[in-house]
């Protein structure tokens, strides 16, 4: 580590950060409830859907569209970009930032989140959680004077308490953390990992007790070696479905993004007019309300037929993509898990009927489908896994799932750049996808590796503002991700590192930038990559 506690006392800092997240995911996970319960009047959340049948359609549209208006101001007063922070913005933060995400604007995200959710919006709450813990280890962090290694690896440590406080899920928290955030399995960060994950789970199961979350009916068993092709097909299909899933969130973003441009629409009111639009839906398909574990659980009790399920999905789909491309907040966990379940239930339907004698029940199909699309989804197959065996404690099934899911990631994770998080990143021009060697360049500006000018073993000035005058230079703020292409189009040993002072004021020179400092620089940032992930 390169500066921060002992290995001792940052197992204690683990232990203490894994408290703190579970309790940020329970307080949240009950201010939701309280919410939903105050302004829909039901007094059991988890049959909001059923109740929300038998209200007037009025009460159903005017809800969420006020929680939309009170999310837009939220974020146009405390986020720079009105722009809800989620678990791409944590893997930003383990990649590039030492393990530290925004504060103000997470802060603000975790209140737009907890209203969304609250107050109709569709999407899931364990994004926001998992931002929310990262602030606070943002915040432990700084008060440690933290870097390298230290930072990402208490980042790792909230996440995997977030989740596994979230789900009631220790092994996926801590898979998840691994996987998805960090990125890598390294030995070093496993054990406080796995502590903090434990702590989140303890308090979870102190308020909920070692409950499942889903329970199954008792005959969903697998018929294995006649019925793995189904399962196989199935894995297509979760891949493919994930994959419109991902890109309807993007279309519903970059609609948005263009009608807000064209019609010089205020920022706060995006969040409202996707609020009404969710109302419209909700009015005739209530289920899309919120996290919707009432309609996941009844898909996966094979408590719903096959137009309803196919219905379901489509409209659950179009809902997250409004709330999402609305920004109002929350992520895409939990709906890819409801998606994926009403996808395996309806493929499970038309498996059994078509093939009785060699297939088991549709709710084993409902239960692979889960773990198929969110995985692709997520990108996270491994840690999927664990979350849907966790999830409903039926682990007799692995093998259906496990055979869902693998296929599932290899067709998802085409369509988009490996995952909805690392695409996120990619369309803000943040290249993660790739790996280290993609995105170090961006982490070293021009100035910061140059050599000044007028240095002893800098570069002749005449030559540099000769290459100048051709165009051939580099700003001072750019980055060597910028750099580089101009050393392999030019061939020159160096750039002229300026700064630009206006049309009318000629640029400064402030040094050179030569070629081979910039591969040295490269090289030692791969060769501590490197290290820290196999360590």
């Amino acid at each position: 580590m390169d500066r921060g506690p002992s290995q001792f006392q940052f197992w204690l800092i683990a232990l203490a950060v894994g408290i703190a997240a579970g309790f940020a995911a329970l307080l949240f996970r009950k201010a939701i409830e309280l919410l939903q319960q105050t302004l829909y009047g039901t007094e059991d959340v988890h049959l909001l859907h059923s109740f929300a049948e038998t209200l007037p359609w009025y009460l159903i549209l005017i809800i969420p569209i006020g929680g939309g208006l009170v999310v837009g101001i939220i974020l146009d007063r405390f986020t720079p970009d009105g722009r809800v922070r989620s678990v791409s913005d944590v893997i930003e933060g383990a990649a590039l930032r030492e393990g530290r995400v925004e504060g103000k604007a997470g802060l603000a995200s975790a209140a737009a989140s907890l209203i969304t959710l609250g107050s109709g919006g569709s999407s899931g709450r364990e994004g926001p959680v998992v931002h929310m813990a990262a602030v606070m280890s943002t915040w432990v962090l700084n008060r440690i004077r933290a870097d390298g290694v230290t930072g990402r690896d208490l980042l790792g440590c909230a996440v995997a308490a977030a989740v596994s406080a979230s789900f009631n899920a220790p092994i996926a928290g801590a898979l998840f953390a691994l996987e998805v955030v960090l990125r890598h399995f390294a030995i070093h960060a496993f054990a406080p990992i796995v502590i903090a994950s434990v702590a989140g789970t303890v308090i979870n199961r102190l308020e909920f007790g070692g409950v499942s979350e889903f329970v199954l009916p008792p005959d969903s068993m697998l018929r294995f070696y006649e019925e793995l092709p189904a399962f196989l097909l199935l894995g297509l299909i979760c891949g493919i479905i994930a994959g419109l899933v991902m890109l309807a969130i993007f279309a519903a973003e970059d609609f948005a993004t263009d009608v807000q441009r064209r019609t010089r629409l205020p920022r706060w009111l995006r969040p409202t007019l996707a609020g009404a639009l969710l109302g419209a839906i909700a009015i005739g398909f209530p289920h899309i309300i919120g996290v919707g574990y009432e309609t996941t659980s009844r898909a996966l009790t094979g408590d719903m037929l096959l137009h309803e399920a196919i219905a379901f999905a489509v409209i659950k789909t179009a809902a997250v993509a409004i709330t999402i491309g609305g920004r109002m907040g929350g992520g895409v966990f939990s709906p890819s898990l409801m998606v994926g379940a009403l996808t395996g239930l309806a493929f499970g339907q038309i498996a059994t009927s078509v093939f009785p004698e060699v297939s088991g029940t549709a709710t084993l199909y409902a239960l692979a489908g889960m773990g198929g699309v969110a995985a692709a989804v997520l990108g996270a197959p491994i840690s999927t896994t664990m979350i849907v065996f966790e999830l409903t404690g039926d682990w007799a099934t692995g093998l259906a799932v496990l055979v869902t899911v693998s296929i599932s990631t290899a067709i998802g994770t085409r369509l988009v750049d490996r995952s909805f998080f690392l695409t996120q990143l990619e369309r803000r021009n943040i290249h993660l996808a790739a790996g280290p060697q993609a995105y170090l360049l961006s982490m070293f500006r021009a100035s910061s590796v140059m050599r000044s000018a007028g240095s002893e073993r800098g570069a002749p000035a005449d030559r540099c503002w000769e290459m100048i005058e051709a165009g051939t230079y580099v700003d001072g703020s750019a980055t060597l991700e910028a750099a580089m292409p101009v050393f392999d189009r030019t061939g020159e040993p160096f750039l002229p590192v300026v700064r630009l002072q206006g049309a009318d004021t000629p640029p400064e020179l402030l040094g050179a930038l030569f070629h081979v400092d910039a591969l040295k620089v490269y090289n030692g940032a791969l060769a501590a990559t490197a290290a820290e992930e196999h360590s």
